[in-house]
């Protein structure tokens, strides 16, 4: 047994009278205004998970008959049986593992079908033999959104529908807040031991589309909801522009472990993990791949493996998301562009490259 310090006795005598003295109603409501909140996780307790999962590797996942998150997750529009094939298409070429977005208004319409939806894809992938990593909140793309049958895709042009989460949304109605905390801790507590999740990506990449600092409160409350939760899986928020110095001090110092975004070359990329290797703690690669960027399967892949890095890179099959074409040159005709910006599978389940194909066969069943 430990012996504690007379100093540090005394004080704790001191904290137990104080409760004890204090009435039972006010016992309640001090547990009540200030629920349990866990500590980040510290390097040997994330290195101690990461063991178990090996070489992650996959994609950033939304079915090709889906335009956004919400046609994804609304009843009406959610299709399993694409997910289905789609997924299998991934596991046969050696992934493992998806990182797939929620959206808060899917959540809001019908909180059961939602989760039970949520379950229905895990079971999918899961036969496939893929984890999952679920996102929250996401500030790229178009800043507002509404339920019900999303827009077709816009020609040529690269997520023309992808929609924020929350959005403009939590600035014009800030009382939204509570809300989207019921959201998060009603799916955080379902799956909290699920197994079959890998990590809760809690905010992709707070601060874009001109948000800055903006983003901070909501990026600091999801992190506080997610730590009263408590879940048995780690939570984290991927780096993503150095520019942004107050939301990357704060997304490294509150991860659980270490994600991050490249799109950049591997000379590029190499400093990036070298960078990011002083903090001691398992490093996932949330998104990477743009060809026409020099981020490419046959440069990339093979230094995440022999770092044993995660590495999820963007799009799977081409659909209505249209990320075959790259972000700022939209191609008007709506013709193929020779060189695919994201994606590996066309529609059909033919591929883009059969050399890359076979490059990532090489790295995912070797």
């Amino acid at each position: 047994m430990i012996k504690s310090k007379p100093s540090n006795l005394l004080f704790l005598l001191t904290i137990l009278v104080v409760f004890a003295c204090s009435t039972p109603k006010e016992q309640s409501k001090e547990l009540i205004e200030k629920p349990v909140v866990r500590a980040v996780w510290s390097k040997e307790q994330a290195n101690q998970w990461y063991e178990k999962w090996g070489w992650l590797r996959g994609a950033n996942f939304n079915p090709s008959s889906a335009i956004n998150q919400l046609e994804t997750w609304q009843a009406e529009s959610f299709d399993l049986e694409t997910i289905d094939r789609e997924l299998g298409w991934a596991a046969g070429i050696g992934m493992n593992s998806m990182r797939v977005y929620l959206h808060h208004l899917a959540w809001e319409q019908d909180p059961e079908g939602f989760k039970n939806r949520m379950e229905q894809y895990l079971k999918t992938a899961d036969g496939h033999g893929i984890a999952t990593m679920f996102v929250f909140f996401d500030d790229c793309w178009n800043n507002t959104y509404a339920a019900g049958p999303q827009p077709e895709p816009k020609t040529g042009t690269h997520n023309s529908g992808w929609v924020q989460d929350p959005g403009q949304l939590i600035y014009d109605e800030p009382q939204l807040s509570e809300q989207l905390e019921a959201y998060v801790k009603d799916v955080m507590k379902h799956f909290a031991n699920d197994e079959r999740i890998v990590l809760w990506d809690v905010y992709n990449e707070p601060g874009n589309s001109g948000y800055g600092n903006r983003s901070m409160p909501l990026l600091t409350s999801i992190f506080q909801w997610g730590r009263e939760v408590n879940p048995s899986q780690p939570l984290s928020a991927g780096v993503w522009n150095s520019s942004l110095t107050d939301l990357n001090k704060y997304q490294l110092a509150n991860s659980d472990v270490i994600t991050y975004h490249n799109y950049e070359d591997s000379a590029h990329h190499a400093a990036m993990i070298d960078t990011l290797k002083q903090y001691g703690k398992p490093m996932l690669c949330t998104e990477y791949m743009a060809r026409t960027r020099n981020s490419t399967f046959a440069d990339i892949m093979p230094m995440l493996k022999a770092h044993n890095i995660a590495a999820y890179n963007w799009g799977l099959v081409a659909g209505k998301s249209n990320t075959i074409y790259a972000w700022d040159t939209p191609i008007a005709s709506g013709e193929e562009p020779e060189v695919w910006f994201h994606d590996i599978f066309r529609k059909d389940g033919s591929v883009y490259s059969q050399e890359e194909v076979d490059q990532i066969k090489d790295l995912t069943m070797n």
